[in-house]
């Protein structure tokens, strides 16, 4: 395909730094012919920014320990390591006094954060939930996906209404946008109804901050989690941001080398406060470099164009498949609500499973099939929607996911090819 100002990604038209690895990628058809791909799989795995790969590449010949070495490229490791705790760190306008602590991923830094959790806190969450975020705690109360995100404040503060006759600290626990339809959850006024009922917050923007800012200070929400690979740096890093004093009196997550400010015998261990605590064992230095550089390249753009870039072309695709029959959506708020850039569709007579693949191998385009590892948010959209359509649509769904580098051209494509889908029910 040949790239003209009109076919140009977002990331090239308005933010030159944001230029993506692999929009030039040739993939075969099943005929034998070869296409340019069409990466919509990005709520999966987002491409790489190219400058995040060349700062890797300046970096690893000086790739040394960090933290305890005396040598020139050790000591400029640990540079890198802490500098990009801040880089991070100021791209979730974080509080001065709060802790960035770097993890493989967003899971593992939900999962860190519930083995912090105070003895006898209750968890309160919804139903909806990527299983990141669904199955690390222990106690929870699961509330049901409200019909309306404006109903979920009022819901959420009955729940801690009932649960402060268990005593105990209190968690509050979102995704900031839905892994499965995009669409965002309010997660500043949820942080507010929790603080009002003595409750933290902790929110999983994964999604969320690929998409749009997050800002720590601002939602006032206590705890955030992210990875890497969704926000362009996929190099296996993630981090826990958040308040200090439940991460500070947990046993650390991980034990080992790092951790420790003093070991007398394995019985008589003295551990680190701060982050250290729970980042022990030689730290993934590339993974984090490249999350403060992608970090870094988001907050110097636009993201109001990127936004609105992102906005126009969901709208496209969205319409497109709309225009469809036998083509539902699935989403839990409403058709007009706002959303990140994933559309989830299922396509009657056909199995997920083989929309996917027609569009990978007659088109070129990646997407993803399956339940999303959110089982059961997507099994009730699922029904929900076969009850739109009067007909079963299946236990599985396809998903279409945008970023920067997607183009309007990709997204006609993709509506090209369910066309003939639906066409031939």
């Amino acid at each position: 395909m040949t790239v003209t100002p009109e076919t140009a990604a977002p990331s090239a038209r308005l933010a030159r730094g944001l230029a993506v690895l692999g929009g030039d990628l040739l993939v075969p058809l099943a005929d034998g012919r070869t296409v340019t791909y069409a990466n919509l799989d990005y709520a999966a795995t987002a491409p790489c920014l190219a400058v995040v790969a060349e700062t890797v590449s300046e970096l690893l010949p000086w790739y040394a320990s960090v933290h305890r070495g005396a040598g020139a490229a050790s000591r400029r490791c640990t540079r890198e390591y802490e500098q990009a705790r801040e880089t991070i760190a100021d791209f979730v306008d974080a509080r001065p006094d709060d802790y960035v602590i770097f993890t493989r991923n967003t899971t593992d830094a939900l999962n860190l954060l519930a083995r912090a959790l105070p003895a006898g806190a209750t968890v309160i969450g919804w139903d909806g939930e990527h299983h990141a975020n669904l199955l690390p705690w222990t106690d929870s109360v699961l509330l049901p996906v409200p019909a309306r995100a404006s109903q979920a404040a009022a819901q959420l503060d009955e729940a801690l209404a009932a649960a402060a006759g268990r005593g105990g600290e209190v968690l509050v626990t979102v995704t900031g946008a839905s892994n499965v339809t995009g669409e965002i959850w309010p997660i500043a006024e949820l942080a507010a109804v929790a603080h009002a009922r003595g409750a933290r917050i902790a929110v999983d923007a994964a999604q969320l901050a690929p998409h749009r800012p997050v800002s720590l200070t601002r939602s006032g929400v206590d705890y955030l989690a992210l990875s890497g690979h969704k926000a362009y740096a996929p190099f296996g890093a993630g981090i826990l941001a958040g308040r200090a004093d439940w991460l500070d009196a947990a046993e650390p997550y991980l034990v080992g080398g790092g951790a420790t400010a003093y070991v007398g015998s394995p019985a008589d261990v003295r551990w680190h406060t701060g982050p250290a605590r729970h980042e022990a064992g030689t730290p993934n230095l590339i993974g984090v470099v490249a999350l403060a550089a992608a970090c870094a390249q988001l907050a110097a753009a636009d993201r109001t164009a990127l936004e609105t870039a992102e906005h126009d072309l969901v709208g496209r695709l969205r319409a497109g498949l709309t225009a469809l029959p036998g083509v539902q959506e699935l989403r839990m708020f409403g058709p007009d609500h706002d959303r990140v850039g994933i559309v989830t569709f299922a396509v009657a007579g056909h199995e997920a499973s083989d929309v996917a693949a027609h569009l990978g191998g007659a088109h070129g385009i990646g997407v993803r099939d399956g339940q999303f590892c959110a089982h059961p948010l997507a099994r009730r959209l699922l029904a929900d929607a076969s009850a739109r359509a009067g007909q079963p649509l299946g236990d599985h769904a396809v998903r279409a996911s945008v970023g920067l580098g997607s183009v309007a051209e990709h997204v006609d494509r993709l509506i090209a090819g369910v066309t003939e889908l639906a066409g031939a029910n």
